[in-house]
């Protein structure tokens, strides 16, 4: 393989990178905002149409690894929306 074909894929490995970095940074925020709405949300005061779904979201919530957890909820105080 030469220079230039390796220079191309180290290029192209890079921008992927950066773009699952850029993603990551958004999925964070989403799960941030997520933990903080089921940290606040009143269950019982639900309506029944969102029942399940905010059941889905709290336990996918406490799925998280505690260190993902920590990083989202930091993303949602250190930058505006």
């Amino acid at each position: 393989m030469g220079a230039s074909m390796e220079n191309t894929g180290t290029f192209m490995l890079s921008q992927e990178i950066e773009l699952l970095m850029a993603e990551r940074a958004k999925l964070l925020r989403v799960a941030g905002a997520a933990a903080q709405f089921v940290a606040v949300m009143e269950s019982r005061s639900l309506p029944e149409e969102v029942a399940t779904e905010a059941e889905i979201l709290a336990e996918s919530v406490n799925a998280l690894p505690e260190d993902t957890l920590k990083d989202a909820l930091v993303s949602i105080t250190a930058t505006p929306a």
